[in-house]
């Protein structure tokens, strides 16, 4: 096979090409470019260098092309018209054509509260799309963009990452969530009763205390953690009919898929609030597919929160 000299191809060269075909003269074809006569002169040589070819020879005023320039004239307008339509003009998302896949990642917080909506919108907008749900967390997060190919995350991470852009969505505060029956509370709960009732935790990570135990001690106090679980859903199990009390998200503690009697209230100690936000690559952030998603995924989030904060 011939060794093809890259560094002497040059788009332009097509350009010049497709414009001695339409035209069949220098002069003219280098008017159509904004070009001098001499430049595009100069262009005809490259091409011949390049194609080994004299592709166009004079006849009278014309420059008559050559069977092989001939045949090379419908690849060469395929490939301007490729680089034109789909290079460089703005690539147009249309949902209803899309057959591709949105890869979600979702905090198991983000997941339960957020993914029947989202599955319920994108199959309307997009009824040919795929969706793909991918648990995440704040220690895998930044890997899972790379690894699991994510288009998007939604979680409570914040990031000093230059690979990231994020958008806020939401704050989620607390709430004290309990079986009233089985614990003998009642709303408010003070801060005595609180520390004297076996607590359950919402652990990500496994580890048996959070920034409330740091708050009682400093108060003098301790609280007992009986039990600890990464999953909401075994949590709220266990509450009715146990002697336990669980801090929740007051979104997560009013989700309509449990059918129990639990009663919430704010907490008697201080809990900071967290943000909810949306991330995505930095270097996808004009790509109109995802530009597309994020709107659309940032418009259901919204519309979920509200209905839940609804008395």
């Amino acid at each position: 096979m011939k060794s093809i000299n890259w560094r002497g191809v040059d788009l332009n060269l097509l350009v010049a090409f497709s414009a001695l075909m339409e035209h069949r003269s220098v002069t003219r074809a280098a008017d159509k470019l904004s070009i001098g006569q001499s430049a595009m002169s100069h262009n005809l040589s490259r091409l011949r260098l390049l194609l080994g070819d004299p592709l166009f020879e004079r006849q009278g005023h014309l420059m008559v092309p050559t069977a092989r320039a001939i045949d090379l004239a419908p690849t060469v307008d395929t490939i301007l018209a490729m680089i034109t339509n789909q290079v460089l003009q703005p690539e147009q998302f249309v949902p209803d054509d899309y057959t591709g896949t949105f890869t979600i990642g979702l905090t198991d917080y983000a997941e339960l509260l957020f993914a029947p909506a989202l599955f319920d919108t994108l199959q309307q907008l997009a009824p040919q799309c795929h969706l793909s749900f991918c648990n995440i967390d704040r220690h895998n997060y930044l890997n899972a963009f790379s690894d699991r190919h994510v288009d998007i995350v939604i979680g409570s991470m914040h990031t000093n990452s230059k690979e990231l852009e994020s958008q806020y969505l939401y704050t989620e505060d607390h709430v004290c969530l309990f079986d009233s029956a089985a614990t003998g509370l009642t709303a408010p709960v003070s801060l005595a009763r609180y520390i004297m009732t076996p607590h359950a935790l919402v652990s990500p990570d496994g580890v048996l205390c959070s920034g409330i135990d740091q708050q009682l001690a400093d108060q003098g106090f301790q609280r007992h953690i009986a039990l600890g679980s990464r999953n909401f859903l075994t949590i709220r199990h266990l509450l009715t009919g146990r002697n336990l009390i669980c801090v929740v998200s007051r979104l997560m503690a009013q989700l309509d898929i449990f059918n129990d009697q639990l009663t919430q209230c704010p907490p008697p100690v201080d809990i900071a609030d967290f943000d909810i936000n949306l991330l995505w690559q930095r270097r996808n952030t004009d790509h109109p597919k995802l530009t597309w998603l994020r709107q659309i995924v940032k418009d259901t989030v919204t519309e979920r929160v509200h209905t839940l904060r609804q008395p």
